[in-house]
């Protein structure tokens, strides 16, 4: 009699209980267990090359969003900080000069709102919480318009313009460098967080190799007892397989591992001291503008550029920021530029004492000159220097990350083709020595 099986809509079809015992008897037998070895050892080389490719090329991508994308987009956060700032530094001493101000000083200006300009065009599209770049793209071209009607009123000798530089500057150190600051934060904070992921040890791919592995050694030992067959070449060569893939894949990591914690602690943890030395020398030179701007009446600019410096680096630039970065500097390159950046702190902090000291003595004039002529020994000339030197420090680091991630991502040539291969290689084997023993019972 026929057996039917009959299977309602929705249910779950099951096979017939005579089939079922059939199959049930036939791994009891010696060729039924040899068939589901074979077939486990086959979908576990699958499986191998599914889980470790996947993991190798994730690996790979995290690796390449690094480089091309929340490095750079830190970068270009900090130069939105910077070109800011500058900006409200340069609007003033172009304000100091008085009248028309020195073409130097405008093109300086015009080029720090373009690059602010242009930096904020190519992060658009970028998720940050708080949306400090649409108030930063809102509140622009309102502090640019300030700064036109200050220039237009200086420039006509109209007491007013300062009023108008000043709200402008209040705009700028109360709405927009700190939604730079959060933007650059953000940023910042991506960025070691995507260095943790790309560092970060694949274990389950390592474990699922190792596993495989040890199936394959069992599986040559059953082998061993059924037939005292000292040696399986199918199953020697899948095991000499596997071990390659999981030595590679156990190399490539680790190196991978390594080469991104040198580019972090080269480059990274640096270039995060470096930025904020920058931007703490371009607030201090801001406010030393705005204080002569400010006739009298700019003690809390002075008190604000006394803690830009301290920060900074203080009186002797052994400390703060700048002694911070000298001792995370890893490259003599580096060491050297912050050796620089000390000198000129050195220099800015007695000049801006004898800016003080001739403002303060009723010398507004001198002050002035001090603080915005061509002279070697001008406030600006100095700190230009200074910028200098922490631009060369932070554009070194950035080469030391460069080198790491290159360093990272070439540690996985080949591991993917590799892979592949050796799973092929590992399936085909437990499949041939297998099937050899199996032969032996048809």
């Amino acid at each position: 009699m026929a057996l039917a099986v009959i299977t309602r809509v929705g249910a779950v079809p099951r096979l017939p209980h005579g089939l079922l015992r059939a199959l049930v008897r036939f791994l009891r037998t010696t060729p039924g267990r040899l068939m589901a070895l074979l077939l486990g050892l086959l979908l576990l080389c699958l499986l191998m090359a599914t889980v470790t490719v996947a993991g190798v090329q994730r690996k790979a991508g995290e690796i390449r969003d690094l480089v091309t994308g929340s490095e750079p987009l830190t970068v270009t956060a900090q130069d939105i900080y910077r070109a800011l700032s500058d900006a409200d530094a340069t609007a003033s001493s172009a304000f100091l000069a008085g009248g028309v101000e020195p073409a130097s000083t405008r093109a300086q200006y015009t080029a720090d709102i373009t690059q602010a300009a242009s930096a904020l065009a190519l992060t658009a599209g970028t998720r940050t919480p708080g949306d400090p770049l649409l108030t930063l793209s809102a509140q622009l071209p309102v502090y640019t318009g300030l700064v036109e009607t200050a220039r237009a009123n200086n420039r006509q000798g109209f007491p007013v313009g300062a009023a108008y530089l000043r709200e402008a500057s209040g705009l700028m150190r109360t709405t927009l460098l700190p939604a730079a600051e959060r933007f650059y934060q953000a940023e910042n904070d991506r960025l070691a967080n995507e260095q943790n992921a790309a560092a970060s040890f694949p274990v389950a791919e390592v474990l699922l190799a190792a596993v495989i592995l040890g199936c394959l050694v069992a599986a040559q030992r059953y082998l061993l007892r059924l037939t005292n067959r000292m040696f399986n070449v199918g199953l020697v060569t899948a095991t000499a397989a596997v071990t390659i893939s999981l030595l590679w894949l156990l190399t490539a990591m680790i190196l991978v591992s390594v080469h991104l914690a040198s580019a972090r602690q080269d480059s990274s943890n640096q270039i995060a001291v470096l930025v904020q030395a920058r931007l703490a020398a371009v607030q201090a030179r801001a406010d030393e503008t705005l204080t002569l701007v400010a006739r009298g009446t700019g003690q809390s600019y002075e008190q604000d550029f006394v803690a830009a410096s301290a920060k900074l680096g203080g009186s002797d630039g052994a400390g703060g920021l700048l002694g911070k970065a000298r001792a995370l500097a890893t490259s003599p390159a580096v060491r050297a530029d912050l050796d620089d950046a000390v000198y000129y702190q050195q220099s800015w902090t007695k000049t801006h004492a004898a800016i003080r000291k001739a403002d303060d003595a009723g010398q507004y004039d001198q002050a002035v000159a001090t603080t915005v002529g061509a002279a070697d020994t001008s406030s600006g000339t100095i700190f230009a220097r200074l910028d200098q030197s922490l631009v060369a420090a932070i554009n070194t680091a950035r080469q030391a990350f460069s080198a790491g991630t290159d360093a990272a991502a070439a540690a996985l040539t080949l591991l993917t083709p590799g892979l592949i291969v050796f799973a092929v290689l590992a399936g085909a084997g437990s499949v041939f020595g297998i099937w050899q023993r199996l032969r032996e019972y048809w």
